[in-house]
Formats: C-alpha cells, sequence, structure tokens
C-alpha cells in the first residue's frame, strides 16, 4: 500500500490552484476567450433629466465599446468617488467584473465605499460584458428564468379618502397604455406628513382615516389591480402595527417599509403582529445590509435598488443569500430607462424573482 503524505505547504499550493469561488461560473467560461482583450480608458457621469439625484455611469474602452448604468449618486459625488478608484479601473479588463467589484467595495480609507457611485459602475461593466461578449447580460448572469418580469407603478394624483377621486383614478390607469395591474399608494398623503419625514404616533381617528383610503381604493379598482401600501420608514412600531390591522381587510399586496430602515427589534413585533405581507430593503446595502432582516425572517419580500444596493453583482449576492429562505426579491426602481432594462434582466436572471417597480406612466414618463 502506497500512503501518500501532504504538507501544509503542500495542500496550500493545491488550494491556491483551485479556480476560485464565483457568483457567475458561466460567466467566467464564456468570458475567458475575450478576457484582456479590452481595456478600460474612461469611467464618466453624466446628469439625468427628471430623475432625482441619480446619474449615469458612462464607461469607456480602447475598442470604442461603451458601458452605462445607473449610480445611486449626484454627478459631482460619483465623480469625486471615481477619482479615488482611477488606480481601480483604469487600463483594466472590464470583463474583471467579480474583481472590480471586490476591490471597489472593500474600500476603506480614506473613505468608505459609497455603493451607490460603485452600483453605477458595476452596470456599466455589465452592459459592456454583453457586448464584449455579444450576448445578453440575463444570460452572462445565468438566466433566463424568465422571457418577461411583471412591473407596478405608482398611485399618484388622486385623493383617496374621496371615493369620486378614487373611481376617476381607477378609471384613468385602466386606460394607461402601460398596462399595469399592480400600484402602491403612498400612505403620507393620507396622513398629512411630508414624504420621508418621520410621522408621530398615530391616533386611532388616524387609523381610522387609512383604513377608510385604502378601503376606498381597494372598491374603485376591484380585484382585477393589486394595491400596495406605500410607506417611507416614518412610522414607529405601534404605528405600523396599527397600519398593517388597518389595511389587513383589503387585503394589500405589501405593506413597504413602515419602520425606520435599520434592523431592529419592531420589525419583528411587526411581522408577528399582521398577516400582511411586509416588504423593505431599497436603501439598504449590500448582503450585510439585508441578512439581519433575512436570518430573523422578519421581511416577506426584500426590495434592493441595483443603483444603491451593489448593482446587478452585489444584488445577485443578495439574491443568493435571500434564496436560502426562499425569500422573493423585488426590485426598487424610480429611475431612468437604462434603470429599468438592468432591472428586467436581473429579474430574468434570477430564480426567486418577485416584480419591480416602475416610473413608467408619470407624467414625465409616460408611454405615447
Amino acid at each position: 500500500m502506497i500512503t501518500a503524505q501532504l504538507s501544509r505547504r503542500t495542500l496550500l499550493r493545491a488550494l491556491a490552484a483551485l479556480p476560485a469561488a464565483t457568483v457567475f461560473p458561466g460567466f467566467q467560461a464564456l468570458a475567458a476567450p475575450e478576457a484582456g482583450k479590452v481595456k478600460i480608458t474612461a469611467v464618466k457621469a453624466m446628469a439625468i433629466k427628471n430623475i432625482a439625484n441619480n446619474c449615469l455611469i458612462k464607461i469607456e474602452t480602447d475598442s470604442g465599446l461603451v458601458g452605462y448604468g445607473e449610480a445611486g449618486a449626484s454627478g459631482p459625488m460619483a465623480r469625486a468617488r471615481i477619482e479615488t478608484m482611477r488606480d481601480l479601473l483604469i487600463g483594466k479588463d472590464p470583463l474583471a467584473i467579480e474583481v472590480h467589484f471586490h476591490q471597489m467595495t472593500s474600500l476603506m480609507h480614506t473613505y468608505m465605499a459609497q455603493i451607490g457611485v460603485i452600483s453605477g459602475i458595476d452596470m456599466a461593466l455589465w452592459d459592456l460584458a454583453g457586448k464584449i461578449l455579444n450576448k445578453p447580460v440575463c444570460v452572462l448572469m445565468g438566466g433566463p428564468f424568465r422571457d418577461a418580469i411583471p412591473m407596478y407603478s405608482h398611485g399618484l394624483g388622486f385623493n383617496m379618502l374621496d371615493k369620486g377621486s378614487c373611481r376617476e383614478w381607477a378609471a384613468r390607469i385602466k386606460a394607461m397604455p402601460e398596462g399595469f395591474n399592480a400600484f402602491k399608494n403612498g400612505i403620507d398623503p393620507v396622513l398629512g406628513v411630508p414624504a420621508a419625514r418621520y410621522a408621530n404616533t398615530l391616533m386611532p381617528e388616524d387609523l381610522r382615516k387609512v383604513h377608510t383610503a385604502y378601503t376606498n381604493t381597494r372598491e374603485a379598482v376591484g380585484d382585477d389591480i393589486d394595491i400596495a401600501v406605500h410607506c417611507h420608514n416614518e412610522m414607529d412600531t405601534p404605528s405600523a402595527i396599527g397600519v398593517a390591522k388597518a389595511v389587513e381587510s383589503m387585503n394589500p399586496l405589501f405593506l413597504e417599509d413602515p419602520l425606520n430602515v435599520t434592523f431592529h427589534e419592531g420589525w419583528a413585533a411587526l411581522k408577528r403582529s399582521t398577516r400582511v405581507p411586509i416588504l423593505t430593503g431599497e436603501k439598504l446595502e449590500l448582503v450585510r445590509g439585508f441578512k439581519p432582516f433575512l436570518d430573523t425572517q422578519v421581511a416577506d419580500i426584500v426590495h434592493p435598488d441595483l443603483a444603491f444596493a451593489g448593482g446587478l453583482t452585489g444584488t445577485k449576492k443578495i439574491a443568493d443569500y435571500a434564496a436560502l429562505t426562499r425569500t422573493p426579491v423585488a426590485l426598487h426602481n424610480v429611475g431612468s430607462l437604462i434603470l429599468t432594462i438592468a432591472n428586467a434582466h436581473f429579474g430574468a436572471s434570477i430564480q426567486n424573482f418577485y416584480r419591480s417597480e416602475s416610473a413608467l406612466g408619470r407624467p414625465t414618463r409616460h408611454v405615447e
């Protein structure tokens, strides 16, 4: 019998020779023949009309191909952060996406990584990869699991406390060319709270108004259109529990972001109190932001934004972690058509996709 003895040094050499773990093994295989043939020559940030505080990222290469992404940051902020990452990107192979993602997101000094800017760069790298390899991005990412993705829109421009106004809105959305069959309707106008500001603890009369508003909306649209309750992290725990009870009878699609965005015990108390699906995540970053919500199962649906959460690479990692608990992944999106197209590719590329938000149909973005 021959006995092989493996020293620690030999073991380390053997491990080093193994291929590195990757989120995208199929992409690595497709990209290998083109590796190193194209180099990044410039990374630029451009303002977007009618998109509050987001900007477009443009990556140029020596091949003439360019890639576009959308960053959750203003142009000046993105340009400043891009300047700090020049050495990580300029002259490098755009197909080394996971390497770039790791190096950019692990920055700590002198400033921590700005994930919104990195998100836009990552999207632009994937756009470039699709052009270099002549493949749809959803295919490069491991899909497609589906040929189309469901989207939902926003209930705007009417008074939910007025039944006549609700009926007018219902007739208007049913005639819209986009054909949406799901809308999220904001709670702030019902409560008289400025958007995205903390609200005082809700009183019984406030909760009665909430019940009336969403019941009116449900009656106006019937059962063919789904309605979600849209919050902006403005409530304390007793108020959030009260809202969940107030809307439960109209069977909302989900209750979005009723509590402060950071994880705390209030989320668990809310989850225990209601059968309404809880959705959150548009301001969370990377797996680290979503992990406590998924580990404790207080979010029925997670809701990252590709422009804030880590681009396509970072959000794929979030989706994979969510898949361990069979948690659906929705996408927040009030961005441009570029972000919407990125959402479509991402939604096609993962198994546990739920649906994507869309700003199409808003007055400045209507489909003619």
